[in-house]
């Protein structure tokens, strides 16, 4: 059972300028846990970002992004479908995993923090996100990682609270491409 966003699930920024176009295509969200001791890796398959970015005035970057939790991928379809009950997702009643920006600071030129919330399965926390910023030619990429406790947001619910089968710690990594304006 490998879940959670991978947000965050995740997590981005943007500024004050106008939200720069995202490369859905060369961006990602995944998520990896620990299952009986061994790591795995999943992903989300659908997601959207509005990300605003000005490199002249960091501190007024603003993110948000909603991730279709029945878009995770753990790579076989029974598994899928397993993740998407109640006690696991519950993505019926609670279909979007949300980040939202409220305040970004930058530590250098290439490193921000971005202070905001992310809701998974109804459950809003609290999050600060470590972010990398890299320009490549007319391309901005923002990434990062942001490890969560699954049971916080209720994921993995009665029997599958147990973390010594599967791990508390989840880590939420993110790639968000946009255009460099």
């Amino acid at each position: 059972m490998k879940k959670v966003l991978s947000t965050a699930m995740g997590m981005f920024l943007s500024a004050a300028v106008s939200a720069q176009p995202v490369d859905l295509a060369k961006s990602s969200v995944t998520a990896t846990f620990k299952q009986t001791g061994v790591a795995v890796d999943t992903k989300f398959t659908r997601f959207k970002a509005d990300v605003s970015f000005d490199p002249a005035a960091p501190e007024k970057t603003s993110a948000n992004m909603q991730v279709d939790i029945t878009s995770f991928d753990l790579g076989d379809p029974e598994y899928n479908k397993e993740v998407q009950k109640p006690e696991w997702f519950n993505s019926a009643k609670y279909a979007q995993a949300t980040f939202v920006t409220q305040s970004v600071r930058a530590i250098s030129a290439d490193r921000l923090e971005a202070s905001g919330t992310l809701t998974i399965k109804g459950k809003a926390q609290p999050v600060v996100v470590p972010i990398t910023v890299k320009q490549t030619g007319n391309t901005r990429t923002f990434s990062g990682e942001l490890p969560i406790k699954r049971l916080v947001f209720k994921i993995g619910e009665g029997d599958w609270s147990d973390t010594d089968i599967v791990a508390d710690e989840v880590k939420i990594k993110f790639t968000v491409v946009t255009a460099a304006q």
